[in-house]
């Protein structure tokens, strides 16, 4: 486990599926997480994700939990790491809103560079996120992130045609912060 002053990050568990299905089902979440077609989760697919996830040897999946009452919140990780090039792809989702805005997002993320740069050694850590997600682009930038591209209307919600960021973070600028 990796704890914080607000969340740890912990493994999955069993019990977690039934909060991770509808914090990943709530149409306001699921806005800002795939690129396709907004489309709810089974629980059988979540079930086969469970048990998948252990098996994984170029990601890392971290469950986010309450310092404070040990609530499951959401989850975060390294959906792939190319280890010839040193560079980690990350993923974070807060699922319940009622952390959305208040530091949880943005420990996690901090706990995780330092995961990233000083326990698995990679020398870059990227994301994309969509231009409307502007909290998240705050909480990214709060954590070292610079802007590094834009693909122009690359993603189309609610009608219309939205860019996507690209955001990375090298050992260098973390260490230097």
């Amino acid at each position: 486990m990796l704890d914080g002053k607000l969340v740890r990050l912990r493994e999955y568990r069993k019990e977690d599926i039934s909060l991770k299905l509808s914090y990943g089902n709530d149409p306001e979440v699921l806005r800002y997480m795939e690129s396709g077609i907004p489309y709810p989760t089974t629980l059988n697919e979540e079930l086969r994700w469970f048990d998948s996830i252990s098996a994984f040897k170029d990601s890392y999946r971290f469950a986010i939990e309450t310092i404070e009452g040990s609530h499951y919140i959401g989850d975060c990780g390294f959906n792939s790491i190319d280890w010839k090039n040193s560079v980690a792809n990350v993923v974070i989702l807060i699922g319940n809103k009622e952390y959305w805005g208040r530091g949880y997002g943005t420990e996690a993320m901090q706990i995780l560079l330092f995961f990233a740069f000083n326990q698995i050694n990679v020398n870059k850590v990227r994301l994309n996120v969509y231009s409307f997600n502007e909290r998240a682009i705050k909480s990214y930038e709060k954590c070292g992130f610079k802007r590094e591209g834009v693909l122009r209307n690359e993603i189309f919600r609610d009608g219309k045609y939205y860019d996507t960021i690209a955001l990375g973070i090298m050992r260098d600028e973390y260490i230097g912060k």
